[in-house]
């Protein structure tokens, strides 16, 4: 079963002893599906229980039900000894006693606590509480008088979770969940309401600002509503959309790896932070390190990873920062905090480098050095049970530092984790560690490389995060919803990072229409005609025009829709002096009509690198001081001071009260502000063509929570992209120069397209079940035991393939070149493979029951010891086929062209 994004399981439903659990789990997911609702599996909220915390088995959250919890035991009518009011004695269980009713209506009024916080929601949730027993029957609960019970609560038995049109019960599993007795009334809910529960289910009303008076002076000729701090105030008393995507990635703890690609803005670091604290609380014995690049980011990640276990654990459980298992590390660390990298040299009798003693000046290129040296001096402990790494673009290194073909700080991180499975065996699989890494590419600043498994850990790891795990847990996660940058902002940034209408041609690109799609954009071909069904797997061809269109709905960030005048502004000046002094006039005008705050509100990015930006942001600085307007630079102990010294540096510190916080692009990543100036435009505008500094200014564009504004000196050809790009608003139209400087993949087919145009043969075992790869060329491909479930393939080019023992049960191959393809072993039931060339291939010993194989050529092909049950052979060319050995039974024949050249007529002539 493909699982709704609805339906949230957060861990998967693997072990034997959860059969039981499953099945209940299966029909939740099937009576619930065609619902407005969601659904968790093993929620997390975790009431304390005796000496330990539990969470609930199953939350319902519905628009007509409210919440219902439903706790699942999954034992046998002889495992009760007794009841005695809510406990339940068993034997032959985990435990000897049990009060699963009362236990579930601790974790429903744990919730509803959070509901009763907002004001729309006080009183107003039904809730239900229902015991579920799928391996008792109904009639077994009766016979022991359990029914009777004054105690006996609502339940749900074994008859109840088989399927629809078996079920002896009339009625359906939705009407004994509605008609089981309210533990707290409620009402119905209005969709306001109803909009409110979602968020707070998930946890959105966290991270809302707080609200706050805003002040304005009386002579002021303006409206309130024409002000800044007005929009502000209105936007934030809205709560975004419940994201089912970010619900479920922030949620579910992987069986292993876990890759997180996100645009800016999209939520990565909270998600990581929810993520590590549910872990810590359901797992409190293990440790687990949350890793990050950019120091400024300490207090922020602190500050959440608090906030989510509080969540979580009803207030009871607080982040200690010295006594915890769940570490919050910086990648390289310090003599005061110690990092990633220093915990592992000192786990494994290492001395630690410093970055004075690394050869290298950039601070990525310096930790990958140290890095290096620790795997060639040392055998790496393995210390954690899970590594959470944010920021993962800025960990990587260009190749002549890697350590044997690998990106040395994640072959460090992979080394020091524990397995997940230690019953792996002699499986060629990479062993299954929890490292799970979030990155966006775009946001790259140094090193160009993505970290894709392959690019990682080498070729030979290419599927490491490819497919699912099961019960919808996925390996990858691409986000493409922006929900801090407004729309008109994300898009120029998009438009001028990747050099959209650059006159010589986009500098980063991709090949495929579905990585645009994937990116958050329509993608219209004109010289193209498309059919709805029809799937873009190819290529962007060279010279081709191209649109692309980015929807709202991928930046539901509100301002724009309050903010009637342009949010994005851009201008040049023929001096610094009158840079800086339409500067100050601007943050003037926002403390003092607008009634932003200083801190937090504003930001002031230095745009360039090296001498020349430290020099702009000293200048600016003292500007600005001499306006009467307090500054703050980040790792400065105080405002107004314009270097830290060397005894009092404050690393971490990126605002201060009172101070506009004035930062060079390195620090700034990773913070946001409502208002965002860019000055120094001059020092990428001399450098257009460079790649990093088109990134770098794609990450200060997306520093902004509201508005924007760029200024430069001087006259430059990138001026005039610039401002045809603000104009382009959300539709940009160019003609494809092929190849881009940086070619990058996003999907998973785009990710597997760019391995095999590099050369790369080996997918062996890979997962691509369910993806649609249409037309897509992998001849001479090593498919050897790869999962191609229910896969797209329509008109593959596969000739020459491996797909030896390989799972195709279900896939689409119709119109596929398979010559002399080798399915030897391979799971071909219930596959269509009709008008497929597949002569000369390999089918010797292929399951192919139920497979459909119209008008194809089969000519010379090896069908020994196959599985044609109930086959359907029908026009198909058989000529010179052997079928030794071959299980024909019910095979469909009519008008194939059989081995000796006849073409079959009636049953007589069946090969068997």
């Amino acid at each position: 079963m493909v699982q709704d994004r609805k339906f949230i399981t957060t861990e998967p439903l693997l072990t034997g002893g959860e059969q039981a659990e499953s099945v209940v789990w299966m029909a939740i997911c099937q009576h619930f599906s065609p619902r407005d609702c969601i659904a968790y599996w093993r929620y997390p909220i975790f009431s304390k229980l005796g000496t330990f915390r539990k969470e609930p088995d199953i939350l319902i959250v519905d628009a007509q039900l409210g919440l219902i919890i439903i706790e699942v035991k999954s034992i046998t009518i002889d495992q009760i000894l007794g009841i005695t009011g809510h406990r339940w004695e068993l034997q032959e269980f985990y435990t000897t006693q049990a009060n699963p009713y009362q236990q579930a209506e601790h974790q429903l009024f744990a919730l509803l606590d959070y509901c009763n916080l907002e004001p729309i929601l006080h009183q107003k949730v039904p809730g239900r509480v229902i015991v579920a027993l799928p391996r008792i029957l109904q009639s077994q609960w009766q016979h022991r008088g359990f029914h009777d019970l004054p105690s006996s609560p609502p339940i749900l038995f074994q008859e109840d979770f088989s399927p629809r049109t078996v079920t002896p019960d009339p009625a359906s599993l939705i009407e004994k969940i509605r008609n089981a007795p309210l533990v707290v009334r409620g009402g119905q809910l209005s969709q306001e309401q109803w909009r409110m529960l979602k968020a707070i289910i998930s946890g959105t009303p966290l991270f809302r600002a707080p609200s706050r008076r805003f002040f304005f002076n009386s002579t002021d000729h303006l409206e309130a509503s024409l002000t800044r701090s007005a929009v502000l105030a209105t936007v934030r008393q809205r709560i975004s959309e419940l994201d089912l995507q970010q619900e479920q990635i922030a949620k579910v703890i992987p069986p292993g790896p876990q890759r997180i690609r996100g645009i800016a803005g999209s939520g990565k670091t909270v998600l990581l932070c929810q993520k590590a604290a549910q872990m810590h609380l359901k797992y409190p014995e293990w440790d687990i390190a949350l890793v990050f690049f950019s120091r400024s980011l300490y207090d922020v990640i602190l500050q959440q990873i608090d906030q989510w276990l509080r969540r979580f654990s009803c207030h009871q459980i607080s982040y200690n920062r010295h006594n915890s298992k769940l570490k919050v590390l910086h990648a390289w660390g310090s003599k005061e905090q110690p990092g990633f990298y220093r915990t592992i040299c000192q786990a494994a009798g290492i001395w630690s480098q410093s970055v004075q003693r690394t050869t290298r000046l950039n601070a990525n290129e310096a930790l990958a050095e140290a890095c290096h040296h620790l795997l060639a001096s040392a055998t790496i402990p393995a210390i954690f049970d899970a590594v959470l790494i944010d920021e993962g673009q800025d960990l990587m290194v260009d190749d002549d530092l890697k350590f044997e073909g690998k990106q040395p700080f994640y072959w460090m991180a992979y080394q020091a984790l524990r397995p997940v499975n230690l019953d792996q065996g002699n499986s060629p699989e990479p062993i299954q560690k929890r490292l799970i890494w979030a990155y966006d590419e775009l946001q790259s600043l140094d090193s160009l490389k993505i970290p894709t498994a392959s690019e990682l850990f080498g070729d030979e790891w290419g599927q490491f995060v490819t497919g699912e795990y099961g019960n919808g847990i996925k390996k990858t996660e691409i986000m493409s919803r922006c929900y801090r940058v407004p729309a008109p902002i994300l898009t120029a940034a998009y438009g001028i990072g990747l050099g959209l209408l650059r006159p010589q041609g986009l500098l980063t690109g991709m090949n495929w229409v579905e990585d645009w799609e994937t990116l958050g954009y329509k993608v219209t071909l004109p010289n193209r005609v498309f059919n709805e069904k029809q799937s873009y797997q190819s290529p962007v061809k060279r010279g081709e025009q191209i649109t692309l269109q980015r929807s709202d709905q991928n930046a539901p960030n509100l301002v724009a829709e309050f903010w009637k005048k342009p949010l994005i502004e851009f201008e040049v000046y023929r001096s610094r002096l009158e840079e800086l002094t339409a500067l100050s006039d601007r943050i003037l005008y926002n403390l003092k009509i607008d009634g932003l705050r200083p801190s937090r509100e504003i930001l002031v990015i230095i745009l360039g690198s090296g001498w020349e930006a430290i020099q702009l942001e000293t200048t600016v600085a003292n500007f600005l001081m001499q306006q009467g307007i307090d500054i703050f630079i980040p790792g400065t102990p105080d405002c107004n001071i314009l270097k830290p010294s060397s005894h009092n540096l404050h690393a971490n510190q990126f605002w201060c009260e009172g101070g506009v916080t004035i930062s060079r692009i390195h620090r700034a990543k990773g913070h946001e502000a409502d208002m965002v100036y860019l000055v120094g435009l001059d020092h990428i505008a001399q450098v257009e063509n460079h790649l990093n500094f088109r990134n770098q200014l794609f990450v200060a564009m997306t520093r902004s929570r509201g508005w924007l504004r760029l200024s430069g000196l001087g006259s430059y050809p990138f001026y005039e992209e610039l401002a045809q790009v603000i104009a382009s608003a959300h539709r940009f139209t160019f003609r494809f120069r092929f190849p881009p400087q940086r070619d990058i993949s996003i999907t998973e087919v785009g990710e597997l397209l760019r391995r095999y145009q590099n050369g790369d043969r080996n997918f062996q075992g890979a997962n691509l079940s369910g993806l649609d790869l249409t037309g897509i060329n992998l001849s001479y491909a090593n498919l050897i035991g790869a999962n191609l479930q229910k896969t797209n393939l329509t008109h593959a080019n596969l000739n020459y393939a491996k797909l030896v023992v390989a799972n195709l049960r279900g896939s689409e191959i119709t119109g596929a070149n398979l010559q002399q393809v080798k399915f030897v072993g391979a799971h071909l039931q219930q596959t269509r493979l009709n008008a497929c060339n597949l002569k000369r291939a390999d089918l010797s010993d292929a399951d192919l029951t139920q497979a459909q194989l119209v008008r194809s050529n089969l000519k010379d092909a090896n069908l020994s010891g196959a599985n044609l049950t109930e086959a359907n052979l029908s026009e198909a060319n058989l000529q010179g086929a052997i079928f030794q050995d071959a299980k024909c039974r019910d095979v469909i024949l009519i008008g194939a062209i059989l081995s000796d050249g006849k073409i079959f007529v009636n049953e007589s002539n069946n090969p068997d």
